[in-house]
């Protein structure tokens, strides 16, 4: 079969609309039909050429929902007309990792990033796709361990959010650091993942949440999901630490790195109290960079922990968040500010640039 997406052909050039063909699906996959994805800052870095692993012709975008159109003959957890979420983590059920309550990282999830063969091609060259999905195109091939069912009722516009920024913030929240009610939490960095992690923050009962950014237009948004203070680092006349420290005493009991800078992260643990405060590094910083710990920072009591996509096991743990959506308890609509069609896409990743969308979303039509 063919179908349309948007194309990277080489690092730093914008995204081209391309024809594509798409294999029919193996035993064990799965063909689903995107009718909407989001733009996330990871898909820009691999455009720019920062994601040294992907190679170029590539087809971005891991932040997808739609429709299963068709599946393999060993498929037996989803159906045509299920509505789904295609996964970047897979979580297969059976492994160490799946069975166990310490990590989201499936022992498949490296087999599926480096999967030798992608389903896309155009005149017999193949087409990578990021992430082993590439929902800037209209269909994806996944296995069925990398597609979670997701509750029907649920607008796809609002749905694809989950599969990487809700999870990512959120789940930094619930099953990274176990924030406890009561508690106070920095936020460092309020994009899409970050306002995420200020509403975990606000569903678990924190008390004090402190959102930093250098953009002053981020306070709305913050306050809105959550938020009970805001800082501008660029405002300030004193260190950012000093700032945090002064506001909750000996330092903040929880902090949350969102924004992938190395000195950031090194601050981050300077911002939580000694002796059991915890520091969660969820932006990744750019390959290659080191993070300057001083170990007395450590020995005093502190914690510094990573967070990949919030920790969340996939299959299982994303729909429960879509049924936080439905029961109110989680805010969705708010943080969708843009809805472009698939040939504006490249004018939703100059907002990204901008700082003027929160998470822009492309939609795509039902196919006839």
């Amino acid at each position: 079969m063919t179908t349309r997406a948007a194309v990277c052909r080489a690092a730093g050039e914008p995204l081209t609309l391309e024809t594509l063909e798409l294999r029919d699906p193996l035993p064990d996959e799965v063909l689903v039909e995107i009718r909407a994805t989001g733009l996330c800052h990871s898909d820009l870095l691999q455009m720019e050429g920062s994601n040294a692993p992907f190679p170029f012709p590539v087809v971005p975008g891991h932040e997808g929902a739609g429709v299963v159109a068709a599946c393999g003959s060993a498929v037996s957890s989803v159906e045509p007309g299920d509505h789904v979420v295609p996964l970047s983590i897979p979580e297969c059920g059976t492994c160490a990792a799946c069975c166990g309550g310490r990590t989201n990282l499936c022992e498949h999830f490296y087999a599926s990033m480096g999967r030798a063969e992608s389903p896309f091609s155009l005149n017999g060259k193949p087409i990578a796709a990021y992430a082993s999905l590439g929902t800037f195109a209209q269909h994806v091939l996944v296995k069925e361990m990398n597609v979670a069912r997701i509750p029907a009722e649920v607008p796809f516009d609002l749905a694809c959010t989950v599969g990487c920024c809700v999870a990512t913030g959120v789940g930094a929240v619930l099953y990274t650091a176990r924030v406890e009610a009561g508690s106070s939490v920095v936020v460092v960095g309020l994009g899409g993942v970050g306002l995420n992690v200020v509403q975990g923050a606000r569903m678990v009962g924190a008390s004090r949440i402190i959102g930093v950014d250098t953009n002053p237009e981020r306070e709305e948004a913050a306050r809105r999901f959550g938020a009970t203070d805001f800082i501008n680092p660029l405002a300030l006349d004193g260190e950012l630490v000093a700032a945090v420290q002064a506001m909750t005493g000996s330092g903040a009991d929880y902090s949350f790195e969102c924004v992938g800078d190395a000195k950031l992260s090194c601050q981050a643990l300077e911002m939580v109290h000694p002796g059991g405060g915890v520091a969660v590094i969820v932006g990744m910083p750019p390959e290659g960079e080191h993070l300057p710990i001083p170990p007395e920072s450590l020995f005093l009591g502190r914690t510094l922990v990573g967070s990949f996509l919030g920790n969340v096991k996939t299959r299982s743990q994303l729909p429960l968040l879509l049924e936080d959506y439905l029961a109110g308890r989680l805010d969705l609509a708010s943080l969708v500010s843009h809805r472009l069609p698939l040939e504006r896409i490249n004018e939703g990743f100059d907002l990204m640039r901008s700082g003027e969308s929160l998470r822009t979303v492309v939609t795509f039509p039902a196919s006839q």
